[in-house]
């Protein structure tokens, strides 16, 4: 049975994770105690007794405002570690399937982005996931790197959960309509995972960076709006929801500049592994369903 070491198995994508490889392998998913990643003899050791098959790294810094004043922990944890976790795998012979960001581009593109153009990232966070990818791609020569986009789950701070909530306690929220993603359930980033981890031969011979998200695209306010019909036919979600007007990047200013545009097109995962993302619609109504409303 293949050994899957998981790392970040308590973030967003991390937590889908190990609920979705536990069934098919021998999973080791230890906790932030026994993977610090801010201490390299400690990252070492782990991968050395833990001899896995394969490592995915799902962990991370990953507050994009935080990153602008805590900038030596977000290169930390999305660079140095990344660098340190790919020697490791290049030592043990395993594979390192990595989640990166596309956050690493500056978003002035107006077509999806491609694994061939060049990132150009506009904050801190883009910058060390940037430094990460490269780091992987120096120091193993069996990796897979997946740049996501938009990532939203029952777990932690994302958008989909805050604008949930606020829509039931105000009557109007202003949200952003000139960012466009393609808002990607962590849940189908771990089934993904689960398909490229079982075809482990082509994983092995398949290594480079590819992009994965949700197919089509929306702007912020799209979403949220498809978030909140969704709830409103939720039975118990109560029928007092916040109406959306729209505002725009430059008059809702963050510590970190985003990137307008991060659609990326996900033709190169599906030509090499036959993956086929979801459309992202499709996906918000099992997301809301699968939330407490009682």
């Amino acid at each position: 049975m293949t050994t899957i070491l998981l790392l970040g198995k308590t973030g967003q994508v991390g937590f889908e994770l190990e609920q979705a490889l536990g069934p098919v392998c021998r999973l080791i998913a230890p906790g932030h105690a026994e993977a610090d990643l801010t201490d390299a003899d400690a990252i070492r050791a782990l991968i050395k007794n833990a001899k896995p098959d394969v490592i995915v790294n799902a962990a991370g810094f990953t507050i994009v405002d935080a990153a602008e004043s805590q900038t030596e922990l977000a290169m930390q944890l999305n660079a140095t570690a990344p660098g340190i976790i790919a020697e490791c795998a290049e030592q043990c012979a395993a594979v390192l399937i990595h989640y990166s960001t596309t956050f690493v581009f500056d978003g002035t593109k107006r077509e999806p982005y491609t694994e061939a153009d060049t990132p150009n990232p506009v904050n801190a966070y883009g910058r060390s996931k940037l430094a990460g990818e490269r780091a992987v791609v120096a120091a193993c020569r069996r990796h897979l790197i997946l740049r996501a986009n938009w990532v939203y789950s029952a777990r932690r701070t994302n958008f989909a959960l805050a604008m949930l909530k606020l829509a039931r306690e105000k009557a109007e929220l202003e949200i952003v309509n000139d960012q466009i993603g393609s808002p990607t359930w962590a849940r189908d980033y771990a089934a993904a995972t689960v398909q490229l981890i079982a075809d482990h031969g082509r994983l092995r011979d398949s290594s480079g960076i590819y992009h994965l998200s949700a197919q089509s695209h929306c702007s912020r306010m799209q979403w949220a709006q498809k978030l909140i019909d969704c709830a409103r036919a939720m039975p118990g979600a109560g029928k007092s929801w916040a109406a959306l007007r729209p505002t725009t990047t430059a008059q809702y200013p963050h510590p970190a500049p985003r990137p307008l545009y991060t659609v990326t097109s996900n033709q190169k995962i599906e030509a090499t592994f036959g993956i086929r993302m979801p459309v992202w619609e499709d996906r918000i109504e099992a997301f809301v369903r699968s939330l407490p409303w009682q």
